[in-house]
């Protein structure tokens, strides 16, 4: 599911209700894989009093999806807030939460997940979420329609639901309409509807091994399109490709995994709305895709058709592409964003679209960053979780709904 383009005047005006719309079917991932602050730089670091009453969470994992934010705490557990119009956050009901601005209901603070699952790794997509037990089985929930679940039905489910054909896997991602994970004997399947790299477009409600036979370390599940590294350190691709975000120099649509068009070794990849960004194996950051709203970080707002090195110079460790931005995590754990930022999303604090990176604002120290929708989570050694960007369905954590241009703490649970 391609997201169109929007001019920034549009969009600012009416980013929630595209967030929130299911019929849409958008959504941009991240890296959702897990790896002590510094001193609070503003006000937006701490929630409100009233928020703290509730017992703190120490987290070890954070997903940001299009609209909702899912988390591992240290002993497994899975909490979700934000948008819950689709059973999204897996707490069972979609009622009795607060009533959000685009008219359902949603949740300003962490909700347990229920079924007593201990999970070791979470993805949240726009409207589903997988996640991956300790035992290696993956579980979805939310909306079902396209199969996206696994678990051989077209329907949703408001609790997580398994995902058929007992297959272990070491890794899953969610992404649009589709999920996907990589198994311990390095193979990628996926299910939903789309294009899932058996080469056709047919949907499909359990996994289909990816063509090709080829040994997957991990992919990363965007918009519209696939992608993931090899475990010899190639980079792969499948999907829609008319905003160049298969980066294999064309625009054309790709049933079957089509190598990046490059020479670079591959750490990591993420795809994101409509761009895909790269990490190489001398830690350089790299983009291809739509950049129109600065998402490449190269300086130039365009669409490029194959990788691109971000401008800067810097070092990174960690890498995640969002719907019309991206963010990385340097060397020294500080957290650096460009491309759109009509909501905050970037946390530098403005508003501002960038189109080389930046500095996330306060200072923190950060062991892992997700970038979602229009807004981006980010976990410290500590085990504290904090959120920027767009909030108007919650999806901060922080007890509101005001957007915030610069970290904000997720408060303790409902």
């Amino acid at each position: 599911m391609s997201r169109s383009t929007r001019s920034s005047g549009a969009r600012k005006a009416t980013l929630s209700v595209l967030l929130a719309a299911a019929a849409l079917g958008v959504f941009a991932c991240r890296n959702d894989e897990p790896a002590g602050p510094a001193a609070p730089d503003g006000d937006e670091l701490r929630p409100a009093p009233a928020t703290m009453a509730a017992t703190a969470l120490v987290f070890r994992q954070v997903s940001a999806g299009g609209n909702h934010t899912c988390a591992l705490t240290t002993d497994g557990k899975a909490y979700c807030w934000g948008a819950n119009n689709t059973g999204q956050l897996g707490i069972g009901t979609k009622a009795g939460l607060e009533l959000c601005s685009s008219a359902f209901e949603c949740s300003t603070r962490p909700r347990a997940v229920v079924g007593g699952l201990t999970f070791r790794q979470v993805s949240a997509a726009d409207d589903h979420t997988c996640g991956l037990t300790t035992d290696s089985l993956a579980y979805c929930w939310g909306t079902g329609g396209d199969g996206e679940l696994g678990n051989g039905e077209t329907i949703g489910r408001l609790e997580p639901v398994a995902v058929s054909g007992g297959l272990r896997f070491r890794q899953v991602s969610a992404g649009g309409h589709v999920s996907c994970g990589v198994t311990a004997e390095n193979r990628a399947y996926c299910w939903g509807s789309g294009q899932l790299g058996d080469g056709t477009q047919d949907e499909h409600s359990t996994p289909v091994a990816v063509r090709g036979r080829l040994p997957f370390r991990q992919v990363s599940v965007g918009g519209a399109h696939i992608c993931g590294t090899t475990i010899d350190n190639r980079a792969f691709c499948w999907g829609r490709n008319a905003e160049g975000q298969i980066g294999d120099d064309t625009g054309l649509e790709r049933l079957v995994p089509t190598r990046v068009a490059s020479t670079r070794q591959w750490r990591q990849v993420a795809a994101g709305g409509q761009h895909s960004c790269g990490l190489t194996t001398v830690y350089k950051a790299v983009c291809w895709g739509n950049g129109i709203e600065g998402a490449l970080g190269n300086g130039i707002s365009g669409v490029r058709l194959g990788p691109r090195a971000v401008s800067g110079g810097l070092t990174f460790t960690r890498i995640t592409a969002g719907t019309g931005f991206s963010c990385a995590l340097t060397n020294l754990n500080r957290a650096y964003c460009w491309g759109g930022n009509f909501g905050g999303e970037l946390g530098d604090g403005t508003e501002t679209q960038r189109l080389t990176p930046v500095a996330v604002r306060g200072g923190l120290s950060f062991q892992q960053v997700s970038a979602g929708g229009a807004h981006a989570c980010a976990k410290t050694s500590a085990g504290v979780v904090y959120c920027w960007g767009s909030n108007s369905l919650g999806e901060l954590g922080d007890g509101t709904m005001s957007d915030r241009p610069r970290p904000t703490r997720v408060v303790g649970p409902m």
